[in-house]
């Protein structure tokens, strides 16, 4: 970068707004996380490169808090200067660097490291803060020129929000815990402390979920959200997303993470991101569940949690949509067709994290004009009312979604939950999601 460029990227690493979000991470001059670890030794492997980093970069270097190919864990080895380092152009511009050919990229043809590290190609994303600063870089590096597809820069750009995933989880978990401490500490603010509490926590659950659903082609989709009615500053496991895959496909998944609290939440993060790498790389649902599977065994943590989910890969189909189900320790499908039959599509599978290859089977069905789809969690089925032991119940919520009115995925989805509400009284005692789909008629 050269004169008014050069300036403005340098004030950009400079400022003390991104550089203080830098030190509140409290991640440099730390040693190796499996949290990061994890991701990095994935991008690694799914791209072919001898290098992978999490970076975090203040004022003077560049951090490695992960790294793949450096073999020390000494955090004095595991660092190099901001002049070295790539990731100085991804924070001056604010966006993603992707270079084919370092030495003839007049961006980095001047970079030292070119010789100093061997660095041929490089691509990486910013690792941002909840607020928006650029903490530093998820990059992927080549010791040969490589023009890099379309699937490593989407799998860089996943693991690069997983990264910040999980310090937005850190610093939210930090700030609950503190303020739940300060409520403990002094009842005159117990009240206020409290509330700040549960807004983070609302803050943390919804980091957790998608924050508005794609568009996709040929099927209309719509979702309901629930948070229990217990602790209101508790975080709960149940999530869903929707997201590209691989040759025009489409990922839906619906899950749900045993317990509460910052770990069922990190578990949370980890499932989305894992499924949305994995999805990058193929379409198969039992095979993207069993990635999961793995990731979730070989997260080295005392506090093992496992989950459940049911995922849905979408295709566009000369008769309307095509679906394959995987269900891991999960409830299946309901699919109505247009005329109001119900039949449930997904073989139920061992839960994900308890044991290695579990036995996970796909099964295959067209949504035609008129047809929907329904996943959900067991916080649905297992709804009841206070003082009542009678669950809602598979049975009701089939004949809700048989008798429903479905000129809409939105109809349908409304229709689930005010029937659980009616049922229940409102009372949640697990938090509940509903995602459904609906092919339209066509004209």
């Amino acid at each position: 970068m050269a004169g008014g460029d050069h300036e403005g990227a340098l004030a950009r690493i400079l400022d003390p707004g991104r550089l203080a979000a830098v030190h509140r991470t409290r991640l440099l001059d730390t040693g190796p996380e499996e949290a990061f670890d994890r991701l990095t030794r994935l991008a690694a492997t799914l791209l072919g490169t001898p290098f992978a980093f999490v970076t975090i970069v203040d004022d003077t270097r560049s951090f490695w808090k992960s790294s793949v190919g450096i073999d020390s864990t000494d955090p004095a080895d595991r660092q190099n200067t901001v002049q070295q380092s790539f990731c100085q152009y991804v924070i001056g511009s604010g966006a993603e660097l992707i270079v084919t050919d370092a030495r003839t990229d007049p961006r980095t043809a001047a970079n030292p490291s070119i010789d100093l590290m061997g660095v041929a190609a490089w691509a990486g994303f910013p690792v941002r803060s909840p607020e928006g600063h650029i903490l530093g870089t998820f990059c992927a590096v080549d010791t040969s020129t490589r023009q890099w597809t379309a699937h490593d820069v989407e799998v860089l750009h996943t693991l690069s929000q997983a990264a910040a995933g999980e310090i937005a989880l850190r610093e939210a978990v930090d700030n609950a815990e503190a303020a739940t401490a300060r409520a403990e500490a002094a009842t005159a603010v117990a009240e206020t402390a409290t509330v700040r509490a549960e807004q983070l926590a609302d803050t943390l659950q919804e980091s957790l979920l998608p924050p508005h659903l794609p568009a996709v082609p040929g099927v209309d989709i719509a979702v309901r959200y629930r948070r229990a009615a217990g602790g209101k500053a508790d975080v709960y496991g149940d999530f869903y997303d929707v997201f590209p895959s691989v040759r025009d496909a489409w990922a839906v998944v619906v899950g749900d993470v045993a317990g509460k609290g910052p770990q069922a939440a990190k578990v949370t993060a980890l499932a989305r991101y894992t499924l949305r790498a994995a999805a990058a790389r193929g379409a198969n649902p039992s095979a993207n569940l069993a990635t999961l599977n793995d990731a979730l065994l070989g997260w080295y943590t005392d506090d093992r949690r496992f989950l459940t989910a049911v995922y849905a890969t979408l295709r566009p189909h000369r008769d309307g949509i095509s679906v394959r189900v995987s269900c891991g320790g999960h409830d299946p499908a309901i699919i109505r067709r247009a005329d109001g039959r119900i039949q449930m599509l997904g073989r139920h599978g061992l839960i994900l994290g308890w044991r290695p290859a579990p036995h996970l089977s796909n099964q295959r069905t067209i949504l035609h004009p008129g047809d929907s789809m329904v996943l959900f969690t067991d916080g649905v089925t297992e709804g009841h009312p206070i003082g009542h032991r009678e669950l809602f119940g598979p049975e009701r919520l089939q004949k809700v979604v048989a008798d429903a009115p479905a000129h809409s995925a939105d109809q349908l989805a409304a229709a689930v939950d005010d029937a659980l509400v009616a049922y229940t009284g409102g009372h949640a005692a697990d938090d509940t999601a509903i995602l459904t789909l609906h092919v339209p008629a066509r004209p």
